[in-house]
């Protein structure tokens, strides 16, 4: 801390520090002329700047300033390459500073644990270490352009059902091998400015409450930024300054503060813990503070939202249609409206937005409707042209209703009119190849029928221009999955304890490709998996202990990228773990007869599990495996770690069907059973749908907010995604976020969950 930020610090009074950790608004931090203290701006993220005019709302329905928008977090972790993510990250950040906004907020660190979270496309990977590594460059780009970054939502938030009260209850092994790494990695390797608290409960605790969860960021990874919550994430004030959560949003509300006061004057907070979270406030407005404004290339960064589109474009199936060849046509609304981008806080109003029709002169058959309705004529006139060329390509994926901010998906399907003119026009030609749309997994039926499969997830506003480019082979495909691709739901592991009131993470360390290795499971699309239109060749690959290298060579035609990837395998015997874990990885460019000797490091962390408190590493010899080849290496400062007596014989050494309760239990080490809270006891963390049905008024307050949402909307149409996400925002989130994000009285609604949980006669 700077003697300036001490002498203002010592010169404030209790209350002006505890007003300094509320925000002044929506976006803003509190201004202090007296002290010199500025007020800073933050924006939503976290592929583009969505800044907010003065009275705009904040979930990203009204417009916002014009900006880049990139491909989102689906796209741009097929692309494997940190250094394009912080390109990425540089350009935000530019557009930020030309805009006066200090911290975007984002990345999105969550694990895609389930294909049905709502809000995947905001989210890397089912990989800690492929987020962890994306997310730091990320925020190392931003740092270029002189603003700061915001890792969210911190922790194991991986479901938008009852994402604001749900209790995630997982193991200490999977919260520090999967949960904790991907952040730990982003903080250790960028120290980004903030990090955010989430919404939901771990293991019984909120987040913003939780010394343990917070002092992992400052304790253990030695990281010195500003823990921001979520907005309207708070929840107790008291326990938030003593836990170290610093910074509450949206401001204005002044929740909890007679709490606070209260609590200063009775001895249960000390001054001191509201000092130090004050601290790293006026730590991260002088930092914020030396940004001056300055104008950006906004040409230039759609010319990298291009490059990113395409870089990050995963060709899953080509036997021969692409490139084009001869006459071809588009089919699908979508080749005229691409879906770019998501619904929810992170919606760009794009600087240039472009469609495949504007860059294709073919001819074009609508063949669905923009909500992914289709009917006999759309259906008649697409067969009727595919029949006409040679390639006819199908535009097709998830509608804005699919995935969204705010609602889990029901199910992994496409939208019927989208599968229904797939199967029609590669019925009609068999040469199809299908531009696939979507920001998560989908069950594809139809994949033997196709050609070929080009998967763009969202591909942000030059997507229009990057298609055009990659179908043509002005472009070569180079992107991998991020994800994996299961067969049908029925596959998913969570599919029985996914998306209840709280989160059961039964699955324990055997999330996406861990589980589906290990348990040998079929897939769609392997992760990591990705076709391109050249070839490449490994050979002599070797470990020294520090680092594992080989040779990468194009044998094909064409200039392309290739992903080097490196999974570490375990010894036989000892503590369970999964049959493979991705340990490094680099993405090279190669013409064609070029090859290139790439070295990727390792250390214990490599081969290291967690057990009873810390990192350690099982004894034995382990295989490391690059490009199909392996090498065998059996590091030092190991220790004999066997599976637990307790656990032997269970769901976690087997992986036969799914986990019972009861196995989890034992992993667990204590036994829980999630239980809607009944009438009485309600309380300021329960939501306004769960009290409706036991209070007059809080129905009352139920078709007003409905009203006012309806209202900017066109209605109250729960069809319309947009409308749908703002009730999930408002009506199922605690009663405590509409005091702080709506203005309601605090005592208000205190009154209102009295009368809930008062029992009639």
């Amino acid at each position: 801390m700077s003697d300036k930020l001490k002498k203002i610090l010592d010169s404030m009074s209790v209350e002006e520090k505890i007003d300094l950790c509320e925000g002044k608004d929506y976006w803003r931090t509190r201004a202090y002329p007296r002290y010199d203290i500025p007020s800073v701006m933050m924006s939503d993220g976290p592929h583009g700047l969505r800044k907010q005019p003065e009275g705009s709302d904040n979930l990203g329905i009204n417009k916002s300033v014009p900006a880049v928008c990139f491909p989102t977090a689906a796209a741009t972790a097929c692309s494997w390459d940190a250094e394009l993510l912080s390109e990425i990250g540089r350009a935000i950040g530019e557009e930020a500073r030309a805009n006066g906004v200090s911290l975007v907020l984002g990345p999105g660190l969550n694990i895609k644990r389930n294909p049905l979270c709502g809000r995947n496309f905001e989210y890397f990977s089912e990989d800690p270490y492929l987020s962890g590594k994306l997310a730091a460059a990320y925020v190392n780009g931003q740092k270029k352009a002189g603003v700061g970054s915001c890792l969210k939502h911190y922790l194991a938030n991986s479901q938008e059902y009852k994402r604001f009260s749900s209790n995630s209850v997982l193991d200490e092994r999977t919260l520090h091998e999967i949960y904790l790494t991907g952040f730990e990695i982003a903080v250790k390797e960028s120290s980004p400015a903030a990090v955010m608290s989430s919404y939901n409960i771990v293991n019984g605790e909120h987040v913003g409450d939780s010394e343990k969860l917070l002092n992992i960021l400052r304790r253990d990874w030695g990281w010195k930024g500003m823990v921001v919550t979520d907005w309207g994430a708070m929840n107790s004030r008291v326990k938030g300054f003593k836990a170290g959560c610093d910074l509450m949003m949206p401001g204005g509300s002044h929740y909890g503060k007679s709490a606070v006061k209260a609590a200063l004057k009775k001895g249960e907070l000390k001054e001191e813990d509201i000092d130090d979270c004050a601290q790293r406030v006026l730590n991260f407005v002088e930092n914020a503070s030396d940004a001056s404004q300055r104008p950006c290339e906004m040409e230039a960064h759609h010319e990298l939202a291009r490059i990113a589109a395409e870089q990050s474009a995963v060709l899953l199936k080509n036997e021969g249609a692409l490139p084009l060849r001869g006459k071809a046509c588009l089919i699908g609304h979508m080749a005229k409206e691409l879906r770019y981008q998501g619904v929810g806080s992170s919606h760009i109003n794009p600087y240039k937005l472009s469609n495949p029709v504007d860059f294709m002169e073919l001819p074009f058959a609508e063949g669905c409707t923009a909500e992914g309705y289709t009917n006999d004529k759309l259906i008649a006139e697409a067969v009727a042209l595919a029949k006409s060329v040679r390639t006819p390509v199908v535009f097709a994926g998830l509608t804005d209703i699919f995935e969204s901010e705010g609602f889990d998906r029901e199910h992994m399907k496409m939208p019927e009119g989208h599968a229904r003119m797939i199967e029609a026009v590669a019925e009609a030609n068999p040469n199809t190849v299908v531009v696939l749309m979507a920001g998560a997994p989908v069950e594809a039926p139809w994949i033997d029928k196709v050609n070929a499969l080009l998967y763009m997830a969202l591909p942000g506003e030059a997507g229009g221009e990057a298609i055009n480019r990659l179908l043509t082979g002005k472009a070569n495909p180079c992107g991998r999955l991020a994800e994996t691709w299961p067969l049908s739901y029925d596959d998913v592991v969570t599919k029985d304890f996914y998306g209840k009131d709280d989160a059961e993470y039964r699955e324990g360390i055997f999330v996406g490709y861990r589980y589906y290795d290990s348990a040998h499971v079929p897939v769609r699309f392997p992760f990591g998996c990705g076709l391109s239109y050249t070839s490449f060749e490994y050979s002599e690959l070797s470990c020294d202990g520090k680092s594992v290298s080989v040779t990468v060579k194009n044998t094909g035609e064409f200039y392309g990228g290739e992903v080097v990837q490196l999974y570490v395998l375990p010894p036989e015997g000892g503590i369970f773990r999964p049959a493979r874990e991705l340990k490094g990885f680099e993405k090279v460019f190669l013409m064609p007869d070029e090859e290139k000797r790439v070295t990727i490091p390792v250390n214990d962390r490599s081969f290291a599990v967690w057990h009873e408190g810390k990192w350690l590493v099982p004894r034995g010899e382990y295989t490391l495996q690059v490009g199909g080849l392996e090498v065998k290496f059996t590091p030092d400062d190991t220790v004999a770690l066997n599976t637990p007596e307790e656990l032997k014989g269970t769901w976690y050494e087997t992986l036969q069907s799914t986990p019972s309760a009861e196995e989890w239990h034992r992993l667990l080490g204590f036994d829980f059973e999630s239980r809607p809270k009944a009438q009485g006891e309600f309380d300021m963390d329960s939501s306004l749908e769960e009290i409706v049905p036991y209070s007059w008024a809080a129905r009352r307050l139920y078709k007003a907010i409905e009203l006012v949402m309806g209202a900017s909307q066109g209605g109250r149409d729960y069809s319309n995604p947009a409308f749908k996400m703002m009730m999930s925002c408002a009506v199922e989130s605690s009663v405590r976020n509409l005091a702080i994000c709506g203005g309601v009285p605090e005592g208000l609604l205190k009154m209102l969950i009295k009368s809930a949980n008062k029992k009639r006669k």
